[in-house]
């Protein structure tokens, strides 16, 4: 069956989906963008994904393109029709088309809309937490609004191959201070010695993760202690326990970080608790 995609208020096939040459996300990287897990026939934490892209819309001036509600049914009939019971489903919405100019088009210009979806693997997924992944850190050289959720990801993309040529699957950004903000595509945790979870607050320099919020609803039912501060990455290497989160990976243990494991270089049993308690905890909205 052929992938199905949305694109401006058509089901189109995702071989043929197309935008405009000057959709200002093309032309200036001018949208945002939301990413949910789908897991057993449910897309996880929709309202959650729902309210920050609200937030990013607001923050950069960007109206709606339909509705809340209507937006969330058209996710829902994406991840139907190209029959995902596992796997994510992507929107993205920019400013819309109109002539090159880098001030905002004319009032009334429709912002543009795309939803896609895909299957994932819940196997390979699960075999990979098993044995952990790695991460290296590089220098944080992104703009200061990263709490908004732009499809401007160009630092994201040079890290995260950085991480793939240096034979790691993530890398950890660090800020002038010597402490890790957030990963190329992830939240960045640790956990001490005393099983404390220790995270950067989502104040300012990171993005707010919903998966991540998610996470310390998980801690919170698990009994387990949060602090919500920043690390360095010597802290990390030394911690007992490192992994990070996101909606593409839920909890993945980190068990290498620029090259040296993490205490005795296998997942930890926090990383898994909260892997395995993700699911009951996190809200579930039926596709």
């Amino acid at each position: 069956m052929p992938r199905i995609a949305y694109v401006n208020g058509r089901y189109v096939r995702h071989a043929d989906a197309c935008v405009h040459i000057e959709d200002r996300g093309y032309q200036f990287a001018d949208g945002v963008y939301e990413v949910c897990e789908v897991a057993r026939g449910y897309i996880m934490d929709m309202p959650g994904h729902l309210n920050r892209l609200d937030r990013s819309l607001r923050e950069l001036s960007i109206a709606w393109p339909v509705s809340r509600r209507v937006l969330q049914n058209l996710m829902s009939e994406v991840v139907r029709r190209n029959r995902v019971t596992n796997g994510l489903v992507y929107l993205q919405v920019t400013r819309g088309v109109a002539l090159r100019d880098h001030a905002f088009p004319a009032p009334g210009t429709r912002p543009a809309l795309v939803i896609t979806a895909k299957r994932t693997s819940p196997e390979a997924s699960a075999k990979r937490a098993e044995s952990g992944i790695s991460v290296i850190t590089v220098p944080e050289n992104r703009w200061d609004r990263v709490d908004i959720k732009t499809v401007g990801l160009l630092p994201n993309v040079l890290a995260r191959q950085q991480a793939k040529e240096a034979g790691a699957q993530e890398a950890w950004f660090v800020d002038k201070d010597g402490n890790v903000t957030e990963g190329a595509a992830t939240n960045a945790w640790i956990v001490t010695a005393d099983g404390t979870l220790v995270t950067r607050p989502a104040d300012h320099g990171i993005l707010r993760g919903i998966t991540r919020t998610t996470v310390l609803k998980v801690a919170e039912k698990l009994n387990l202690k949060v602090e919500e501060r920043g690390f360095s990455v010597d802290e990390a290497k030394k911690a007992r326990e490192a992994f990070i989160t996101a909606g593409t990976t839920v909890v993945m243990p980190v068990v290498i970080i620029d090259g040296l494991p993490v205490a005795n270089g296998h997942p930890g049993s926090v990383a898994t608790s909260l892997r395995q308690a993700f699911f009951d905890v996190a809200e579930k909205t039926l596709a």
